[in-house]
C-alpha cells in the first residue's frame, strides 16, 4: 500500500521530460519552418526590388532550359512518330529481307553481293515454320498510274499475299482486301491507297473502276483507310495486287521478295526469329562461321538505329546546354557577391538583432536558387512556346515529355545552389561589427 505513492512520485519527472523534449522538437521544427518561411520571402522581396537585373541575371539559365526542353520535346515527339509510322511493322513481326540497316559504303557493297529472297524462299518459310502464326510476302516497285485522263506519279504497286493485311494491320475504309482466291487465280484486281483514289476517283465511286499501271489493267475492289504521312511523305500513294498476278505481270529479274513473319507473341519472337535465321542458313548451306547473306530486320532494330541517330543530336544539345548553364551561373554568382557587397549594411544589422550565420547562409542561398528556379520556368513556358510554334508551322512531331520539364526545373535550381554557395558563404562569414560600419 505504501510503495504506490512513491512509484507515481518517480513518474512524474520521467514524464515531464518526455513531454520537455517533445516541446522542444515542435518548437523545433516550427522554428525551422517559421525561417524557411521568412528566408523564401526575404529572397522574393530581393528579386523584386532589383526586376531588370534580375531579368538579364537568368538569360542564360533561361537560354539552357529552353533548349533542353525543345531538343528533348523534338527527340521525344520524333521517337514517337518513328516508333508509330515507320518502325510498327505490325504486331510482333520482323522481316526477312536481302540487306536489312546499312549504315555504311563497305556493308552495302558487301550486301550488293547476296542472292535475292525468291518466291521459293517465301514459300519454303510458309510451308515450314512451326513457331509463325502467320507468314506474308511483298514485292514492289513504283510505276506511273492513270485512269482515264487522270495520271499519279511514283505510286508503290505492290504484289502481296492475301494475308498481307492481317500481317501489317492495314484496314480497308470501303469495298474488300485481295484473298486466296485472287491470288491463286492471277486475278487483274488491284486494292488503292486513299490517295490513289482521291487522284483518279475524285467524283466517282472507285470500285468496280479500272486503273492501268505500265501496260496492264487492273479493276478497282478495296480503297484502304487513309494512314497519313512519314516526315512529310505521303503513305497513303500506293496500289495492292495479287502477288502472283504481280510475279506474272510486273515482277523484274532484279526484283527480290520481302517476307513478312509473324510471331503468336513477343514472348515467341526470339524463337521465331532464331527458326526462321536457321532455316534460311539450311537452305543456303551456309557454313557454321559464315555470316547471314540476308537479313532479319525487327522494330527493335529500326528503333535502335533512330536512337543511335538521335543520341547524336541529344550529345549536341547537352554540350550547348552545359555551356549555357556555366555562363548563367557564373553570372548569377558575380550578381549574388555584388548583391552581398551592397547589402553588407544590412547584414550587419541582421546579425546584430539575432541573426547566426547560418541564417545569412540559407537566405543568400536561397536567393540564389529562387532565382535560377524562376529563370528555369521562365525557360519552360518559352519553350512550350516555341514547340507549339515548331508543331504549328512545320511538320516536324514534337512532344513535350514531363520529364523534360522536370529534369530542366531541378537543374536550374541545382546550377543557383552551386554558384550561390561562395556568395552565400563570403556573407556569412562578415564581421557584424564590420559590416555595421560599412557606408550604404
Amino acid at each position: 500500500m505504501g510503495v504506490a505513492p512513491l512509484e507515481g512520485l518517480t513518474r512524474l519527472p520521467q514524464v515531464t521530460a518526455v513531454a520537455g523534449r517533445r516541446t522542444v522538437a515542435l518548437t523545433g521544427f516550427r522554428g525551422g519552418a517559421v525561417t524557411m518561411v521568412e528566408t523564401m520571402r526575404l529572397a522574393l522581396d530581393a528579386l523584386r526590388a532589383h526586376k531588370l537585373r534580375s531579368f538579364l541575371t537568368l538569360l542564360g539559365v533561361i537560354l539552357a532550359v529552353t533548349t533542353l526542353v525543345a531538343v528533348m520535346s523534338v527527340v521525344s515527339g520524333m521517337n514517337f512518330y518513328v516508333a508509330e509510322r515507320i518502325a510498327n511493322l505490325g504486331a510482333n513481326v520482323f522481316i526477312v529481307d536481302r540487306f536489312g540497316i546499312i549504315t555504311s559504303q563497305d556493308a552495302w557493297v558487301k550486301a550488293q553481293k547476296r542472292p535475292l529472297i525468291t518466291m521459293e524462299d517465301y514459300e519454303r518459310l510458309r510451308d515450314s515454320m512451326k513457331t509463325a502464326k502467320a507468314v506474308a510476302a511483298l514485292d514492289d516497285h513504283n510505276v506511273d498510274v492513270r485512269s482515264g485522263n487522270e495520271r499519279l506519279e511514283n505510286t508503290d504497286v505492290m504484289g502481296v499475299s492475301s494475308n498481307y493485311a492481317e500481317v501489317r494491320n492495314i484496314n480497308v475504309a470501303q469495298g474488300r482486301f485481295i484473298n486466296e482466291a485472287d491470288d491463286d487465280h492471277r486475278a487483274p484486281v488491284v486494292f488503292i491507297g486513299a490517295d490513289v483514289a482521291e487522284r483518279l476517283f475524285s467524283n466517282v465511286d472507285p470500285i468496280g473502276k479500272v486503273v492501268r499501271a505500265e501496260t496492264h489493267e487492273y479493276q478497282v475492289i478495296g480503297v484502304a483507310e487513309r494512314i497519313g504521312s512519314a516526315f512529310g511523305q505521303s503513305q497513303d500513294n500506293f496500289m495492292i495486287i495479287p502477288l502472283h498476278t504481280f510475279e506474272k505481270e510486273l515482277h523484274r529479274p532484279r526484283d527480290w521478295v520481302g517476307i513478312f513473319v509473324q510471331a503468336g507473341n513477343a514472348e515467341m519472337m526470339n524463337a521465331c526469329e532464331d527458326e526462321a535465321r536457321m532455316l534460311m542458313r539450311a537452305w543456303r548451306h551456309l557454313p557454321y562461321d559464315a555470316p547471314d547473306n540476308f537479313a532479319i530486320l525487327g522494330s527493335d532494330s529500326i528503333m535502335k538505329l533512330w536512337h543511335d541517330l538521335t543520341g547524336t543530336l541529344a550529345s549536341v544539345a547537352v554540350g550547348l546546354v552545359s555551356v549555357f548553364l556555366v555562363v548563367g551561373g557564373i553570372v548569377i554568382m558575380n550578381i549574388m557577391l555584388a548583391s552581398v557587397t551592397e547589402r553588407t549594411r544590412e547584414i550587419g544589422i541582421r546579425r546584430s538583432l539575432g541573426a547566426r550565420k547560418k541564417h545569412i547562409l540559407l537566405q543568400f542561398m536561397m536567393e540564389s536558387a529562387v532565382l535560377a528556379a524562376t529563370g528555369g520556368v521562365i525557360g519552360v513556358l518559352l519553350a512550350y512556346g516555341v514547340v507549339a510554334l515548331v508543331g504549328a508551322t512545320t511538320s516536324i512531331p514534337v512532344k513535350t515529355p514531363l520529364s523534360a520539364v522536370i529534369v530542366s526545373l531541378c537543374v536550374s535550381t541545382a546550377v543557383g545552389l552551386f554558384f550561390g554557395i561562395y556568395p552565400a558563404t563570403r556573407a556569412a562569414k562578415l564581421d557584424p561589427i564590420e559590416a555595421l560600419r560599412a557606408e550604404t
